[in-house]
């Protein structure tokens, strides 16, 4: 059995980050982690902050924060279900972030931590049994206690809800054994690197036994976790508010009354909520106000380049719902890959990110961020933007022109500035857009039923590669809306999550890309920026590489 854990708390904060990095790249041999880097230094000076340094926000200083107080933060969607079986959103995530802890955490270096573990996971030398400590003395928010039987009830259902959104990121779990109350032991079908990476996000976060026994599947409408906060109200389409649990075993260490999510769709009135103090911090920046709030001397930008991307998914095989078996569409741009290679061979991702979005994100070819161990050149080429090479795919096709495509897209206005810029750049190639807008979580039930021809959406993105495509991409996975099923993609994603060797796993998700960018199910856009503004009045508000924003242990200065 081995196992890794790193202490780097005596060292100077440049070293840390290095050793933290580098220390994260030996746990990844065993468990498959993936460091990210990043420029930064965990500044949150504000006024006059470059646009290009990383700046994830610092932990509050006890001594310099009130205790009490009603945090507001303006939301730019509406979460999905607060279920972690079931949830897909970013938005969910937020909130579960400040009241359903997980087996184990990503800090700001993007190295997996223990939260509700009490250290790394020890793994058999075959790869098949991994052993989880669980921390003792940690009650839930109904008081019951968190044990190990509690963290075989939750992951017995992602594994068996029929809705599951977890059962991809979980892989080849054959059984979870009990062998005493602080103790789990997951025992794997074959090995799978992934795992740690599932278990630092929903995967890990684990629910109590009791709620899930007497609400089922009605357990969103009032979740109970671990968390510094729990679960108050939920106004749907207006706001999500958790309030500060007594029972949370670092009580002591939580400053805030109430958390207040409040949805505000419209990115300039985030902003103004902002500057009036009706909120005191503002999710997802718009690249057109960034600029100001950069300027203004009452806020503070934090910002990190993403994990994710964004991009456009096309329906090639969803006909009765997500996770069912594909069937034939008969739309040559779901018959035909040349048709879906025209499409993507007519956007320029420069022109766009420059044009949209002030250069603020980077333009992104794949699921894979370049500033992953997992990267290489061949999972960072991008098809040239080529329109007469469009054309001529579309007439190779037997497709006449313009050909009409219709892209569902959420109806924020950045979404729509760039379903808009996509439109004009689109009719080069031969192709006529039409725009559908839609609210997001509209635009989520649209895309499980199949409901869609084309549609616009992103991925916030996590640490292992894995989970940045497996669960989109692979034949029948939890949240492949596409319906797209290649069996040779498949036998590489499966091979890269049993590799125990970084070196193999990249040049196995290096050929991935190459599958990915021939079939063009999905196609990727660009790679956001991760924007919030905060109120200078905050203390403590950090968001890191996975986008999350982590205020569970802000506060008001003092």
């Amino acid at each position: 059995m081995t196992n890794l854990s790193v202490s780097a708390t005596s060292l100077p904060r440049r070293r840390v980050l290095r050793v933290a990095v580098a220390a994260a790249a030996v746990v990844c041999t065993v468990v498959a982690c993936s460091p990210v880097s990043n420029s930064g230094d965990g500044d949150q000076s504000g006024g006059n902050q470059s646009a290009g340094q990383d700046s994830f926000g610092t932990p509050a200083d006890p001594a310099a924060v009130k205790q009490g107080g009603k945090l507001v933060i303006a939301l730019s969607a509406e979460p999905d279900a607060l279920d972690p079986t079931l949830s897909r959103s970013l938005y969910s995530r937020y909130v579960f972030q400040a009241m359903c802890q997980k087996l184990y955490d990503v800090n700001e270096q993007a190295q997996v931590v223990p939260q509700l573990a009490t250290a790394l996971p020890t793994t058999s030398s075959d790869g098949r049994t991994v052993t989880i400590p669980l921390r003792p003395g940690v009650r839930f928010a109904d008081g019951t206690p968190f044990d190990s039987a509690a963290v075989k009830a939750t992951l017995q259902r992602h594994l068996t809800n029929a809705r599951s959104a977890r059962k991809s990121e979980l892989g080849p779990i054959d059984g979870v054994d009990t062998p005493d109350a602080q103790t789990v032991v997951l025992r794997l079908k074959q090995p799978f690197a992934p795992l740690l990476g599932a278990l630092a996000d929903r995967a890990g976060m684990i629910m109590s036994a009791k709620a899930l026994q007497s609400l089922g599947d009605d357990f969103a409408s009032a979740p109970v976790c671990v968390g510094p906060f729990k679960f108050a109200k939920r106004v749907p389409q207006n706001s999500i508010e958790v309030v500060k649990d007594p029972n949370y075993y670092e009580a002591n260490t939580v400053h805030l009354d109430t958390i207040t999510w409040r949805i505000l769709s419209d990115a300039s009135i985030r902003a103004a909520n902002l500057r009036s103090g009706d909120a005191q911090v503002a999710d997802s920046v718009s690249t057109q106000d960034v600029a100001s709030l950069r300027q203004d001397a009452s806020v503070a930008v934090l910002q990190s380049q993403s994990l994710g991307y964004q991009g456009l998914t096309i329906n090639i095989g969803n006909v009765d719902g997500v996770g069912t078996a594909p069937k034939p569409i008969n739309r040559p741009l779901a018959q035909n890959a040349k048709v879906r290679q025209a499409f993507e061979h007519s956007i320029d991702r420069k022109a766009l990110v420059d044009a949209v979005f002030n250069g603020e994100h980077a333009v992104a070819c794949s699921p894979i961020s370049p500033a992953s161990s997992f990267s290489s050149p061949e999972a960072q080429t991008c098809p040239a933007h080529d329109p007469a090479k469009a054309k001529q795919l579309l007439a190779e096709a037997g497709v006449q022109t313009p050909y009409t495509v219709t892209m569902l897209a959420s109806n924020t206005p950045d979404t729509l500035r760039l379903a808009q810029a996509l439109q004009s750049m689109l009719k080069d190639g031969g192709f006529d857009l039409k725009i559908n807008p839609v609210e997001y979580s509209s635009l989520l039930d649209e895309q499980d039923r199949g409901n869609f021809e084309l549609l616009q959406l992103g991925w916030s993105g996590r640490i292992d590669p894995d989970a940045n495509i497996t669960n989109f991409v692979g034949t029948s996975a939890s949240q492949n809306v596409s319906g797209y099923s290649n069996p040779q993609l498949d036998t590489l994603l499966t091979q890269a999550r049993q590799a125990g060797d970084i070196e193999e796993r990249k040049k196995l998700y290096g050929q991935a890309v190459t599958l990915l960018q021939q079939d063009d199910a999905l196609i990727y856009l660009y790679r956001q920026r991760n924007l919030t503004a905060v109120s200078k009045q905050i203390q403590g508000l950090q968001v890191f590489p996975d986008g999350v924003i982590r205020a569970a242990f802000a506060g008001f200065a003092k």
